[in-house]
């Protein structure tokens, strides 16, 4: 879904989310009921959940946990078959804040589901949240705080590129770039000089020392190097 969002493609990921809630609303149900039922529809899941006229028995609780998820799920499987996603509308065409708001409430849905079910240890699990909320560009890995861009084919200026993408918008200072980025520091610093000339334009330098993405930079990583924030 992420990938599609940094393409511009939104339609697909109404389509992702809308199979998404289908898949965790049967963990749910099952959760929750004791039974397995892997063609059990979406409604009848949550209407279970949800149990309105309290006749079901419940093994998630406190019930709440379970019934926020189920509004979230109801939320993205709207969009999913009333926006467009489904069904051909002559009014609506998927658009970058509904895409977004699929890919954040997917994100929040998987943490839920972590923190709620999760029997190991909560630090291991409070890890993985962050993780999780973060924006990801899978390339970069973080090992005990040292990032390291994981592929070898990238020039310096896109590897700086990639690397102000995954800091947002704090941004990264020159002798932070410079520590992530595997390449000598003057090949860095023309880089650096390169995309906040004005003929590019593509980072900026803060009043905090720190370098950012401009529009124009979020552009060329969508429109050019959005393949090339994935692991080779």
């Amino acid at each position: 879904m992420e990938r599609r969002f940094i393409q511009r493609d939104w339609e697909p990921t109404e389509l992702d989310g809308g199979q998404f809630c289908e898949i965790l609303a049967r963990i749910l149900y099952h959760q929750d009921s004791g039974n397995l039922n892997l063609t059990k529809g979406f409604d009848d899941c949550l209407r279970y959940i949800e149990d309105k006229n309290n006749s079901n028995s419940h093994a998630v609780l406190p019930r709440h946990d379970a019934l926020h998820i189920s509004r979230v799920l109801r939320a993205i499987y709207g969009f999913r078959s009333q926006r467009g996603a489904v069904h051909i509308s002559p009014t609506y065409r998927p658009n970058q804040m509904d895409s977004k708001f699929m890919i954040e409430s997917v994100r929040w849905c998987f943490n839920e589901t972590l923190r709620i079910f999760w029997s190991g240890n909560r630090e291991a699990v409070a890890k993985s949240i962050r993780e999780i909320l973060q924006f990801d560009v899978p390339c970069i890995g973080n090992f005990e705080n040292v990032l390291l861009v994981q592929r070898t084919d990238l020039t310096a200026e896109e590897e700086v590129l990639v690397l102000l993408h995954y800091a947002g918008e704090v941004g990264f200072s020159r002798s932070e770039v410079g520590r992530h980025a595997r390449f000598s520091s003057s090949t860095i610093t023309g880089a650096l000089q390169k995309l906040v000339a004005p003929s590019m334009r593509q980072i900026v330098l803060l009043p905090t020392g720190k370098y950012r993405l401009t529009d124009l930079g979020s552009r060329r990583i969508r429109e050019h190097l959005a393949d090339k924030l994935l692991i080779q």
